[in-house]
């Protein structure tokens, strides 16, 4: 005599039948952790298949896409890197939502390479430099608020701005001028940034409330869209310290 089985489907229809009709509550859990490892073979088959996808990556991450005239250093309070961000992120928001914009920030952290040495810039070295899918957005903050955020940045070092000037003293923001003009609680700033700070990242949940203008364009589509503009005028990446954060004496 053979040994007989419910089919796989008509097994699960009949434990949903019974599981709707009852109730079942655990009393206890236990578990055990086991290590996992691999013994699967290579599926020759499917890396053949996935091959030329991967070459055609590997090959555009390669596409030179600029020059650095200079290293360009990631420091604080300022750097010459964050400077070059800050301005491509400055300089396409303006663009792309067709607004003025008055300043712009990146986080500190959200620069993933310490530097770009001198010479071309690949496609690639864009990536490992900002390899997150951040989005710019545009907030309109009034002075104060615009301030605690300020303050936020000032704790923490220093992040990279275009737009505007602070000094930093007792962990506060101080001498901010946007613009040339020292700030106003009255006036309404629109303030360029990633969506990971406008969210409330590395703690600046001023901005939570803020509704976002936001229009899906990455920060770092951005940055290749700003050295694509600067290698088609025929000049290499560059910038200096020019103050924009600095320590009060």
């Amino acid at each position: 005599m053979k040994n007989r089985s419910l089919p796989v489907s008509i097994f699960f229809i009949v434990l949903l039948f019974f599981a709707c009709k009852t109730g079942y509550q655990p009393t206890t859990v236990q578990y055990k952790d086991y290590k996992v490892t691999p013994h699967q073979p290579i599926n020759n088959e499917l890396t053949s298949l996935l091959q030329p996808y991967a070459d055609s990556v590997n090959k555009n991450m390669n596409d030179v896409v600029g020059s650095a005239a200079m290293e360009l250093q990631k420091k604080q309070p300022e750097g010459i890197l964050g400077n070059v961000m800050a301005d491509a992120m400055l300089e396409q928001a303006k663009k792309k939502f067709n607004t003025p914009v008055d300043a712009s920030f990146i986080n500190y952290g959200g620069i993933r390479l310490p530097s770009i040495p001198a010479g071309n810039i690949t496609r690639g070295k864009i990536f490992e430099l900002s390899p997150f899918d951040n989005i710019i957005v545009l907030l309109k903050m009034d002075g104060n608020t615009l301030q605690q955020f300020l303050n936020i940045v000032a704790s923490r070092g220093g992040w990279p701005c275009a737009g505007i000037q602070f000094q930093i003293k007792n962990k506060q923001a101080v001498n901010i001028l946007i613009g040339n003009n020292p700030i106003s609680g009255n006036n309404v700033y629109t303030i360029a940034m990633l969506d990971y700070i406008a969210n409330g990242g590395d703690d600046c949940v001023m901005l939570k409330s803020i509704p976002q203008q936001n229009n899906g364009y990455l920060f770092r589509d951005a940055v290749l869209d700003f050295i694509a503009g600067k290698t088609k005028e025929g000049k290499a990446i560059s910038s200096s310290i020019q103050n924009r954060v600095s320590n009060a004496e």
